[in-house]
């Protein structure tokens, strides 16, 4: 005997990582506007609001039965905005500076990565099919955009390399990753959470790149306009998603007295 469910992860692919960026890179003004101009309730008091936001987003990702796209993203952009927080107040309020921060935070990601094996969850993030599993995916995730934001600052800021370089450097390491992906016998799992991490500075950079005024190495395009065609985007790539979803992710197959199995669409319609 086995019972069926959907997966309630997305499958990683183009789409995927095209979503993260956006989601991950409108995570930045989001929580700058709360945090800085025009609020300004400071990176400590908008930590706290922005997590929780994000247990609340969690909580529902949680308790849905499979893969909801617009719950799914809207876990990953809380993630972005209370991270953004979060690295700024360790790294300004705290006083622990760029290169301090994105070493703690580095650290904190592979004690994380390290715990999360030594539990004997799947780190294959298209296989993982138990609450636990899940639970773990969400931390990594909520260290890794902090991680990234940190990143970002530090090669922009903390080297002086600038929004525009730092987003050329940023892609071609991207580049890299895709390539070891094809042609070298790296781990998946390590080149993942590679990619992972990166996405959130290259949107961060790439974003500062347009929207800060040209005095300070950016287009001058501003806060507004950039938020808004990235919402824009947003919502249109997660209402294709929700639409193709079926597409998307996978079918778990959970046999009597065994572990968790995810197999493709095609073998689970081979089956039923």
């Amino acid at each position: 005997m086995s019972t069926v469910t959907k997966s309630k992860l997305p499958m990683v692919g183009a789409l995927f990582w095209t979503i993260k960026i956006v989601a991950t890179t409108l995570g930045e003004p989001a929580s700058n506007f709360v945090s800085m101009a025009p609020l300004n309730w400071g990176y400590g008091a908008s930590a706290l609001v922005f997590l929780a936001a994000f247990s609340l987003t969690l909580t529902v990702q949680l308790k849905a039965d499979r893969f909801r796209p617009a719950v799914f993203w809207s876990v990953i952009l809380t993630t972005s905005i209370v991270g953004t927080a979060m690295s700024d107040f360790m790294n300004r309020t705290a006083g622990l500076g760029y290169a301090g921060g994105a070493l703690v935070l580095t650290t904190l990601l592979v004690l994380v990565l390290l715990g999360w094996r030594a539990t004997g969850q799947t780190m294959d993030v298209e296989r993982i099919s138990t609450t636990k599993g899940e639970i773990l995916y969400w931390t990594a995730t909520l260290v890794s955009n902090t991680l990234g934001t940190s990143s970002g600052d530090f090669l922009s800021d903390g080297l002086g390399i600038g929004f525009r370089d730092s987003a050329l450097a940023l892609s071609g390491a991207m580049l890299l990753i895709l390539a070891a992906h094809y042609l070298t016998p790296l781990s998946g799992t390590l080149l993942f959470w590679a990619a992972y991490v990166l996405t959130r500075p290259l949107g961060a950079v790439t974003e500062n790149a347009v929207e800060k005024p040209v005095a300070q190495g950016g287009l001058g395009v501003g806060t507004a306009a950039t938020s808004a065609a990235l919402l824009t985007a947003l919502v249109l790539l997660v209402g294709y998603q929700s639409l193709t979803h079926r597409r998307q992710t996978r079918t778990v197959y959970t046999a009597a007295g065994a572990p968790h199995e995810r197999r493709s669409s095609s073998a689970a319609r081979s089956r039923e």
